[in-house]
């Protein structure tokens, strides 16, 4: 019998199960881990894992200048190419773009406001809690113009972004339309693309052009640095030699 035992932890070691139990330790057992009956005639104590292995955290994926001016011109109409630029021109997310009013774009001040809104129609949302004033190049709101002038035409709506050719005509563009326009430019450029990664892609420009993190993290409308520093702050050794020869650090030794 006592041969058998033997024999069987000897085949569970060649296993690896043992391992597993080099990462545990029995500590007292504390209020809340044995309920109901079990509290009286269970072990008393507990094993638990002393060490947590830190997972590594990585960048988060990105696109190449080239490949967001593929996807710029793949889009055939205004709404599409200005829906496009303008997630990639702020880092807005795609509800805080839905959600937008004509209102909400001043093209004296070069300027969009991201507003959080609760009664956007297309269930748009924007997740940040305070209005935001974004400025933005004259080059965005020439598309707008062109947009407005060349397809939004006679149209009575309060939302920017609205069903021109699919769905009801005039109301607001919902998320489903913007994922079938997603799934249309992939098809013609062949890349792998999500609103999100246009996001993340404005993010990791602005912080490798040197752009300081706390005014990275007011454009993307984050309710804390840390917020952007946790996302975007893991540089990768490209982007330390970059700053390194920027600063001049190298070159004055």
């Amino acid at each position: 019998m006592l041969n058998s035992i033997y024999m069987f932890y000897e085949f569970l070691a060649r296993r690896g199960v043992g391992m597993g139990a080099q990462l545990e330790q029995h500590r007292p057992a504390r209020p809340g881990d044995h309920a109901g009956f079990l509290a009286g005639i269970a072990e008393r104590s507990v094993k638990e894992r002393p060490i947590r292995l830190k997972e590594k955290k990585r960048r988060p994926q990105t696109l190449s200048d080239t490949e967001v001016q593929q996807i710029l011109d793949a889009c055939d109409r205004f709404r599409d190419r200005f829906l496009m630029a303008l997630m990639f021109e702020t880092g807005c997310r795609i509800g805080q773009a839905l959600g937008l009013r004509h209102e909400d774009i001043s093209t004296d001040q070069l300027s969009i406001t991201l507003r959080p809104r609760e009664n956007n129609v297309n269930r748009a949302r924007g997740k940040s809690r305070d209005p935001k004033q974004i400025p933005v190049r004259r080059a965005l709101l020439d598309l707008y113009a062109g947009y407005l002038f060349g397809e939004y035409g006679e149209l009575s709506c309060d939302y920017v972004f609205v069903n021109l050719w699919d769905g009801p005509i005039g109301a607001p563009m919902g998320y489903w339309a913007v994922m079938s326009l997603v799934k249309r430019l992939r098809r013609r450029t062949g890349i792998d693309s999500h609103p999100h990664l246009f996001r993340h892609t404005h993010a990791t420009a602005l912080l490798r052009a040197g752009v300081r993190l706390e005014v990275v993290s007011e454009l993307l409308t984050h309710v804390s640095v840390q917020t952007t520093a946790d996302t975007y702050a893991h540089l990768d050794a490209d982007d330390l030699a970059d700053e390194l020869t920027r600063t001049g650090f190298w070159t004055a030794r």
